[in-house]
């Protein structure tokens, strides 16, 4: 595994993937990762609060950002599997990671997949089954794919692409990857319902997906289930945790001053 130097990161091969990160701050380690058609610049705003005292690592995911695609589904278990080699690249014994949306579905499976690289996890506006996502959210993902690239002319995300992407004209096979990927079923009942890694499920009081779902995936980690008592008795085994913030949707949530501080009250507490 090598890693080579280009501005304003640094590049990693890890698993085929010749994967760009940025790191910043010193502290203890913290992996963020971006929502999709992102990239780590997204979390450009909120950084001087992330390393106020933790050692950040923004990271590129395949296809997006500085990361040119490879020849491969767009998989979050395989890019989860590129963020613990990544961990383990950068010789770290276990770092903490936060992702939302695309991002979140894949810190959920480095926590899933490597949970002895993970020390504490936020999952942020993420769904642990499909059919979680509201009915209108899931005609608007089949939408996604190649064929939408002319009608996103001129929006954030192809202007990001065409700035910095290895290879701009690769944007509609990433909308065709993500839309693929956004049409598979899935369900995670049974891998949140083990998770060991302390985990703090996040989500905007308008989500792509109702709150209750979220209150469900805690239920899964032994929250809600009891009063949690004067002395935080009562509350889930494992150190998990369910945060809603308000007056946020999907599309704001990661760049609001309540994500860096809900964040950082989570992995900083006792």
């Amino acid at each position: 595994m090598t890693t080579t130097t280009t501005a304003p990161g640094r590049y990693a091969d890890v698993n085929g993937v010749h994967l760009h990160f940025e790191t910043h701050g010193s502290g203890r380690p913290l992996v963020l990762l971006h929502g999709g058609l992102a990239s780590g610049e997204m979390f450009a705003p909120l950084l001087p609060a992330f390393t106020a005292d933790h050692q950040v690592v923004l990271v590129d995911l395949q296809g997006h950002g500085r990361t040119a695609d490879v020849d491969r589904p767009l998989d979050v278990r395989l890019m989860a599997d590129d963020v613990a080699a990544l961990i383990e690249h950068l010789g770290m014994d276990e770092a903490d990671v936060a992702g939302y949306s695309l991002g979140g579905r894949v810190a959920l499976q480095v926590a899933i997949r490597h949970p002895g690289e993970v020390r504490r996890l936020v999952a942020a506006s993420v769904t642990i089954r499909r059919d979680a996502s509201y009915p209108d959210v899931l005609a608007q993902q089949e939408q996604v794919g190649a064929a939408a690239a002319e009608l996103m002319k001129g929006t954030p995300m192809h202007e990001l692409y065409q700035r910095v992407a290895p290879r701009p004209e690769d944007f509609p096979r990433l909308l065709d990857k993500i839309g693929a990927a956004l049409a598979q079923d899935f369900d995670l009942t049974d891998d949140v319902r083990g998770l060991a890694v302390p985990t703090l499920i996040m989500a905007a009081d308008a989500d792509m997906a109702p709150p209750s779902h979220f209150a469900e995936v805690f239920g899964l980690l032994g929250g809600g289930q009891r009063d949690g008592g004067w002395t935080g008795e009562g509350r889930p085994g494992g150190g998990h945790a369910l945060a809603v913030l308000p007056g946020l949707t999907h599309y704001d949530i990661a760049s609001s001053p309540l994500f860096a501080a809900t964040v950082l009250a989570f992995l900083d507490r006792d």
